[in-house]
């Protein structure tokens, strides 16, 4: 089944100026996610692609997800502000000026695989595609990594069409 087969995207993003100048590209082709594969050296998840099609990066409306385990943003959930879209040329953009490179380079987050959100705490906490357990051509899961508690890796979903779907509106969570 292909992904996002059943998913209804016409609530999904949230349309702002600062979306758009910031996450949001054109659709991209063949050529640009071969680049963009190649530059980070993983396959991205046909979900991550599929996603794209829709819209290529930019911000959920819903923007918390559970976590079983405690993190620096709170007790049950983490929160993401984007999500990065396959390209260079905006700076949310997984090889843009601070794309996943970027965190891994400048700010020493773990080399795990691909960190493709933002949260709200500009940069001390990240959403990243863990690629340890299945290789840089497999599926990968979805982990949150936490720079204030030593970049230590929570699970947060199976896979990132599963993290998509269990996205949820960040009125239901206490951040207290």
């Amino acid at each position: 089944m292909p992904p996002f087969e059943s998913f209804d995207f016409s609530s999904f993003w949230k349309t702002s100026d600062y979306a758009t100048r910031e996450y949001v590209d054109v659709t991209p082709n063949a050529e640009t996610l071969a680049e963009v594969e190649k530059r980070l050296g993983y396959k991205l998840p046909a979900a991550y692609v599929a996603l794209a099609g829709n819209q290529n990066g930019g911000m959920p409306i819903k923007t918390a997800h559970r976590t079983d385990a405690p993190t620096s943003w709170a007790q049950d959930h983490v929160a993401i502000t984007g999500i990065y879209s396959i390209g260079w040329e905006k700076a949310n953009s997984l090889c843009g000026s601070f794309g996943s490179q970027f965190w891994i380079e400048e700010w020493g987050y773990p080399d795990i695989g691909i960190y493709f959100a933002d949260c709200p705490s500009a940069g001390h906490d990240m959403l990243c595609l863990d690629y340890r357990s299945c290789g840089p051509a497999g599926d990968p899961s979805v982990v949150h990594v936490d720079q204030e508690f030593d970049f230590k890796i929570t699970a947060v979903a199976p896979s990132f069409e599963a993290f998509i779907g269990s996205l949820e509106d960040g009125a239901n969570f206490d951040i207290d």
